[in-house]
């Protein structure tokens, strides 16, 4: 019952985002062409919000939620999460996370090359499968990802 509801939380926002492009005359462009950073972004927004809606449970205090969160939606734990969950990839999702990993942008001092293409590359799937309305497989993705990242952090602090 609450993954169907994340998943309500998502339609609705996505559909809000449709609204408002046909409101200012734009048409939503063709997913399967664009630009992969574009994807990334989404994916961005629907990751944060997945770990965030995620750690609600674990602490009144917004300090140690966002601290927490932060840290779990870095480009170091979408590396190691991608890492793991890259072989489970179908053929169609392999090519998505191929051109998430292979855009060029500036990467920050946060992360390595190879942690922040890794994590774009994440990023993009989480993105083209949300805007995608593959509903079941984002939320396969969303719930592994998070599983292996809650397991890394837990094991770092030991």
């Amino acid at each position: 019952m609450e993954k169907t509801m994340r998943f309500e939380q998502y339609q609705m926002l996505k559909q809000h985002a449709l609204a408002a492009c046909e409101a200012a005359g734009a048409k939503f462009p063709d997913v399967g062409q664009m630009n992969p950073i574009i994807l990334a972004y989404i994916g961005d927004v629907v990751f944060s919000m997945y770990v965030r809606l995620r750690l609600l449970p674990t602490s009144t205090q917004v300090r140690v939620v966002h601290d927490l969160g932060s840290k779990m939606v870095s480009a170091v734990c979408q590396c190691q999460a991608m890492q793991e969950l890259q072989e489970t990839l179908t053929e169609e999702e392999q090519v998505i996370f191929r051109r998430g990993r292979n855009a060029k942008s500036m990467v920050p001092k946060s992360a390595s090359v190879h942690e922040y293409r890794m994590a774009t590359a994440f990023e993009a799937l989480v993105g083209w499968l949300f805007l995608q309305e593959r509903q079941e497989r984002l939320e396969e993705i969303l719930d592994s990802s998070f599983a292996i990242i809650v397991q890394n952090v837990k094991s770092k602090k030991k």
